[in-house]
């Protein structure tokens, strides 16, 4: 009996030493994307078009403007997207990078095709996968072109950001479960804005991303879980983290369980203009009251197409159990 446990103890370290290497050697693992053809304009028009993306429907600032000016982004205002902020997830600490052009601590150094490939193919200039947490692989050539012209186009700032810092799980998740996003079909040259549902699908789910977080998702993979817009996604709160926790509800047009069931085209667009109500949301209120009206008008469309699912996902805040 104590050899079989010797034996089945010795089995056992190896067995873990051998998932370890594997483990660590595949923290370098490449990938080979291609990289598109756009390149950064100074057109005035294109440029603009870029910033009301960048800082309104795409909501870039929520992600990349530092954690002292989230207040500003909150607001609506004009930020920087110097990076910084810090987001917890299973895996570990992911940090914003700084996306303004200085050429040490931002993107001054990467060509236009670097961060065209990063946006829609997930694949950074090193050649490794970046965590799924940017929905922009479908991003028409124009509207990519405009967001990188845009970030071109601003004040560089310097900011050292701290690398991402992966716990035990996180290296195992990066190691097996990590891969590049490609878009899923080719993507378009560019996508005329209107106020019709076709043009709010192409907003919700590529620039948007309200499918991201009003669909249940494994916050360790970025994988969905759940049905399209149906909600039930767990997130903490951005106010106190340690004790509450938002559920993103179901904005599906179920009569009985859609959160916004029976709302009209103006009290959806009134919502937005008021911006953030519940401090502990992490949804992009800020950047989102800047929408246009039309883009908003596209979009309440859009959700009244959607398929609608009976799931009631209770409260929007809860408490955490410590």
């Amino acid at each position: 009996m104590k050899k079989f446990f010797k034996w089945t103890g010795i089995l056992i370290a190896g067995i873990l030493i051998l998932i370890s290497g594997i483990t660590f050697a595949l923290q370098f693992k490449t990938y080979e994307a291609p990289y598109p053809d756009i390149k950064a304009s100074k057109d005035p028009v294109v440029i603009a078009r870029g910033k009301y993306l960048a800082l309104g429907p795409a909501h870039c600032a929520d992600c990349h403007a530092p954690e002292n000016k989230q207040a500003l982004v909150a607001a609506g205002q004009d930020v920087s997207l110097s990076g910084g902020r810090v987001f917890k997830f299973p895996p570990g600490e992911l940090y914003a990078p700084n996306i303004t052009p200085d050429a040490e601590t931002g993107i001054g150094k990467l060509s236009d095709a670097e961060l065209a490939r990063a946006l829609r193919y997930g694949v950074d200039r090193h050649n490794k996968a970046l965590f799924p947490l940017m929905p922009f692989q479908n991003l028409s050539d124009e509207d990519l072109t405009a967001i990188i012209s845009y970030i071109r186009s601003a004040p560089a700032e310097k900011n050292v950001v701290p690398e991402k810092k992966l716990n035990a799980l996180g290296y195992v998740v990066n190691a097996f479960l990590i891969k590049p996003v490609a878009p899923t079909a080719t993507p378009l040259k560019s996508v005329k804005p209107d106020t019709t549902a076709a043009y709010g699908e192409y907003l919700a789910n590529n620039i948007a991303n309200c499918k991201g977080c009003h669909t249940n998702r494994d916050l360790k993979t970025g994988e969905f879980t759940g049905e399209p817009f149906a909600g039930g996604l767990v997130i903490e709160s951005v106010k106190d983290p340690l004790h509450y926790s938002l559920v993103t509800p179901n904005i599906t047009p179920d009569p009985e369980t859609g959160r916004m069931s029976g709302w009209t085209q103006e009290q959806f667009l009134n919502r937005f203009r008021m911006g953030k109500l519940n401090e502990h949301s992490v949804m992009a209120w800020g950047p989102f009251s800047r929408m246009q009206d039309n883009d908003l008008k596209a979009i309440y469309k859009f959700l009244q197409t959607v398929k609608p699912v009976k799931k009631n996902t209770g409260p929007v805040l809860i408490e955490n159990k410590i």
